[in-house]
């Protein structure tokens, strides 16, 4: 029989080639499973980047100014960058390795099975020609027998006298024709081993080591191709890394680029109020009766303030008063500080320029277009122009007029804004005078809001100093604490959150201390240590009739 060790070997190497596969077809999914895990990374990061950038309708513009958001926004789009190459990993893995392991995979298998029939057809072939060998064997050794048989019956037949010499002779070529049988099974037999044999040493020596070379050489292409594969997979992440640090870099650099200084002035100009800071308090000699000078708390009946609407007290406080009252904007954007009040007139002017330069722009291309209608009539008509000329003309009238109302408003505010000569001015006749005019009277009106009605200009300031003692107070009682000037029933709960107001509950009783000067706000009092601002529709005021009178 054929030894079983070959078709030991044949399961085993087929066993062995079998894990193989399975083990390329097992690193095929790691591969995927890491491209996709790149993909997600990729896709994470990027929802990552879009949520945090700026949206269009948010402050933008205002973020802009500063370093640091700028260079927030300049790691967020280096962010998305930096996603972008786990894309290309994604890419890549999946082109060097997923589709050329796949596509080898096919082969692999192809290749396999083409060896192992091979193998197991060269098999088959010398279990053949064995089975073939032993029956010939066979054969012979029982013709053998017959021969010998044969011979023997012919050696009794002729030793029998009672036999005729017709039946030995019968018998004497009946052993003859079994001997030549015998001999020609022999030649057979001794033929066919002969063949067997080469067949054999030839399956043995050429088929079978050509065949477990075929799949030990399938093998190691096998694991070669694997470690290229690897290879890659090291590669395709290294192929990115510069530009990743490029991404990096740029966020180092953003990052570097932040300048404090630089933002907060940026603060500094944007919310800069361009109000003059109040003066120096004056000692007070309460030795020298009548030469107190005013203090900003108190309350003045000069003739200056008969003149002008008088500033409610605790005005200097208005930097920290939020703004309560938020209802529309005034066109002019007079509730706001003198300084921010320019910037946004001025940018409304900026805007109107562009808008008329645009519009002046249209113009001039239809006058052009009109012209060539005029000079070409199979081009165009050129009436068909006039109702857009005169629908930009009415455009640009009403833009200018626009532009000219907020140039006014401009040179306006401009010119009441005290300027450091002025400021110099007064301060050296502050100084010589040796005496100081409170804010209720050199400075306008500010309601506890922070808005104000209008700032006196330098000339009406100086006047003021000149006349300083018709604003000092006119007894000691007027000094120390506002008169009452009638009481108000509090008609609604108000809470008053921001410093200068104070907080009252419906039905309350209260003093008037200083009536609504326009502001929609009233000065109360609630006893000798708590007073502030109400809103004058939360009261109902009953004043009294010499303070109406006055």
């Amino acid at each position: 029989m054929l030894p079983l060790h070959k078709r030991d070997q044949f399961d085993n190497l087929e066993k062995h080639t079998q894990w193989g596969i399975e083990y390329v077809d097992k690193y095929t999914k790691f591969v995927k499973e890491r491209s996709e895990i790149e993909i997600s990374y990729a896709k994470q990061i990027r929802n990552l980047s879009k949520k945090y950038q700026p949206k269009k309708n948010s402050k933008e513009e205002e973020e802009s100014k500063y370093t640091f958001c700028r260079a927030f926004l300049t790691s967020l789009n280096e962010l998305n960058d930096y996603a972008g190459q786990h894309e290309v990993i994604a890419e890549n893995l999946t082109s060097q390795i997923i589709t050329d392991l796949t596509r080898y995979l096919q082969e692999l298998k192809a290749e396999r099975k083409s060896h192992f029939h091979d193998g197991r057809k060269a098999q088959q072939q010398l279990e053949s020609s064995w089975k073939q060998l032993e029956s010939c064997k066979k054969k012979f050794e029982r013709d053998c027998k017959e021969a010998d048989r044969a011979q023997q019956h012919f050696e009794r037949m002729d030793a029998d006298i009672n036999v005729t010499k017709a039946d030995v002779e019968k018998a004497r070529q009946q052993a003859q024709v079994r001997h030549q049988m015998a001999a020609d099974s022999k030649n057979d037999y001794h033929s066919y081993l002969q063949k067997f044999n080469q067949e054999q040493h030839e399956h043995y020596y050429t088929v079978i080591p050509n065949i477990f070379q075929n799949l030990q050489d399938m093998e190691e292409k096998r694991i070669e191709r694997l470690g290229v594969c690897m290879k890659t997979f090291a590669e395709v992440d290294r192929q990115v890394l510069p530009i990743v640090g490029k991404c990096l870099d740029g966020m180092t650099s953003a990052a570097e680029g932040i300048e404090p200084k630089t933002d907060s002035n940026q603060v500094v100009e944007s919310y800069k109020s361009g109000f003059e800071p109040p003066g120096d308090v004056e000692f007070e000699d309460y030795g020298q009766a009548m030469k107190r000078t005013v203090s900003e708390n108190s309350l003045s009946n000069s003739r200056e303030s008969k003149e002008k609407p008088a500033g409610k007290s605790k005005s200097k406080l208005w930097p920290f008063i939020k703004n309560k009252n938020k209802g529309s904007v005034p066109e002019d954007f007079s509730h706001l500080p003198p300084e921010q009040r320019r910037k946004k007139l001025q940018g409304k002017i900026d805007e109107l320029k562009k808008d008329i330069q645009k519009e002046m722009d249209q113009r001039d291309a239809l006058t052009k277009m009109k012209d060539v209608y005029v000079k070409n009539p199979q081009m165009g008509d050129p009436a068909s122009v006039d109702p857009r000329l005169a629908e930009i003309a009415m455009n640009i009238e009403k833009l200018q007029s626009e532009e000219q109302k907020f140039e006014n408003w401009l040179a306006e505010v401009e010119e009441r804004m005290p300027s450091k000569s002025e400021t110099h001015r007064k301060s050296v006749i502050y100084e010589t005078q040796n005496s100081t005019v409170s804010n209720n009277c050199a400075q306008d009106r500010e309601s506890p809001d922070g808005s104000y009605t209008e700032e006196q200009s330098a000339e009406t300031q100086v006047k003021a100093v000149a006349n300083r003692t018709s604003c000092a107070p006119e007894s000691d009682d007027e000094f120390d604490e506002l008169e009452t000037i009638g009481t108000c029933k509090a008609l609604y709960t108000f809470e008053g959150q921001n410093e200068g107001t104070i907080s009252v509950t419906e039905g309350e009783l209260l003093y008037v201390i200083e009536e609504d000067k326009g502001d929609g706000w009233t000065r109360v009092r609630r006893n000798e240590e708590e007073e502030g601002y109400v809103p004058t529709s939360y009261i109902e005021v009953l004043l009294e009739t010499n303070a109406k009178d006055s």
